[in-house]
This record gives structure tokens, C-alpha cells and sequence, in this order.
């Protein structure tokens, strides 16, 4: 199986990368930062190939495709897992560039490269897209505005992709995590304040990377007759916020 993993550089990425590739598959590993997919593709030999780019170049990455070895030629898995978030700021604070960059990322490269790989899964009539979306995409909460409504884009693109490949025996999944730790998540939606995204996870019990892993794992290795419409992930330190209420 090839398993094509966006965002494949660190946290989730990199987890579920290790993760295929010890249950034997091989991985095409994409994200900007080649330094930091060399290690990985030191770490992981042979299975892996890497593809360094900005994950919305998918012009780079067709062509990269087609001078991957014969082995990596048909993806089976594409797991969209590149993502951000930027700032916590009410909206009326918020940076429009932000706003603009998690739309262009979360929504518009994961659109690009989900558009880019259907067309050889509906040739073979085989093949599992996973996207990697958040509990942010169903549950709202102050500072979450436009990554929230990126992610309910991600939930909502999943179950109508879904709705247009059932019969083409391609499966559609999204993963729906809460509360992680062990990534760079929160450093990048605070840049790079280390005291701030340290503060997110102070005396609480983070999911970790390697747990959206397994996750994912669980998922693709299903029979084939079986879909997994979506996962909602918590850690058992946090559940869905109150309904608060301004008093004063």
C-alpha cells in the first residue's frame, strides 16, 4: 500500500508516517521543510519517498509524482493532514492575513491535492482518503472563528466526497481530534511564544501524535467493505465546552 501524507515533517504527520511504515507500507512524505523529511526518510529507508514543497504546489507535487519509483506510482492512501492554526484573538482583533492563510492551507491546498489524486483512485477503483480534521470543526469557541470554520469545511467536504465515490469503492474518512500535545500546533498559532503554547497543556493529559496515529491506522486497515465516516477524539481530560452565558 503507498500512502501519500501531507504535513509529514513533525507531530501528527510525522507519527503517522513511522506508523504505516512499520506495519510495512510505503510512505510519500511531503512538507516544506526538506531538512526535517530527510530525517525522516533516513529514519524510515527505503519505504519512504519525500516530495519537499508547500503543500498547495500541486503542480510541483504532479510532477514529483510521476518521477516517484514504479512502487509509489498509485497512491492508495492520501491522508491530508497539513493544517493550522493562527492566533486566538476575538474576531474583531484578528489578523486578516491569518484568517486568509489557515483558508489557504486548511482548505484550498487540502482541495487542491484531494483533486489532484481522485482522478487515478476512480481509474483503479480503489483508494482511502483520510483527512485530519478537529472537534474545533463541531464545536465553537471564542478565538476559534475562521480555524473552526476551516475545519467544518474539512468535515463537510469529507461527507460529500464520500457521497460522490460510494459507488466507486473509494472510502472517505475524517479524523476529529481535540486537545493534542507533542506537535507544534500550538507554537505556530502563537509564533513561536513558547510560554503561551506551553500554557495550553499545563496539568492536562494531551492526546498525542502517536495516538491520532493509531487512529488513522485503524482506520485504513479495515476490511475494505467498511467506511469510516468520521472519529471524534478527546483526551479524557476535556469534554465539550458549557453553553456559557454573559451575566452583568
Amino acid at each position: 500500500m503507498v500512502v501519500f501524507i501531507s504535513g509529514a515533517s513533525a507531530g501528527f504527520g510525522r507519527a503517522i508516517a513511522k506508523r504505516f511504515a512499520q506495519g510495512g507500507h510505503h510512505i510519500i512524505a511531503n512538507a516544506r521543510r526538506k531538512d526535517k523529511l530527510e530525517s525522516l526518510q533516513n529514519e524510515l529507508g527505503k519505504a519512504c519517498e519525500i516530495i519537499a514543497c508547500d503543500v498547495a504546489d500541486t503542480e510541483y507535487i504532479a510532477n514529483a509524482l510521476r518521477h516517484l519509483p514504479q512502487d509509489f506510482k498509485h497512491i492508495d492512501v492520501l491522508i491530508n493532514n497539513a493544517g493550522l492554526a493562527l492566533g486566538l484573538d476575538s474576531s474583531e482583533n484578528a489578523s486578516l492575513r491569518d484568517w486568509e492563510q489557515m483558508i489557504a492551507t486548511n482548505i484550498s491546498a487540502l482541495v487542491r491535492l484531494t483533486h489532484l489524486v481522485i482522478p487515478q483512485m476512480v481509474a483503479r477503483k480503489h483508494g482511502h482518503i483520510i483527512n485530519i480534521g478537529s472537534i474545533a470543526g463541531t464545536y465553537p469557541y471564542p478565538g476559534g472563528n475562521v480555524y473552526g470554520a476551516t475545519k467544518a469545511f474539512v468535515k463537510q467536504f469529507s461527507l460529500n466526497l464520500r457521497a460522490d465515490l460510494y459507488d466507486k469503492n473509494i472510502r472517505v474518512s475524517n479524523i476529529e481530534p481535540g486537545l493534542s500535545g507533542g506537535s507544534e500546533f500550538s507554537l505556530v498559532r502563537f509564533k513561536g511564544d513558547s510560554t503561551k503554547a506551553q500554557k495550553v497543556y499545563e496539568n492536562t493529559h494531551p492526546l498525542l501524535p502517536e495516538d491520532i496515529a493509531e487512529a488513522v491506522w485503524w482506520v485504513a486497515n479495515l476490511p475494505a467493505h467498511i467506511n469510516i465516516n468520521r472519529i471524534e477524539m478527546m483526551p479524557t481530560t476535556q469534554a465539550p465546552a458549557p453553553l456559557n452565558v454573559a451575566k452583568g
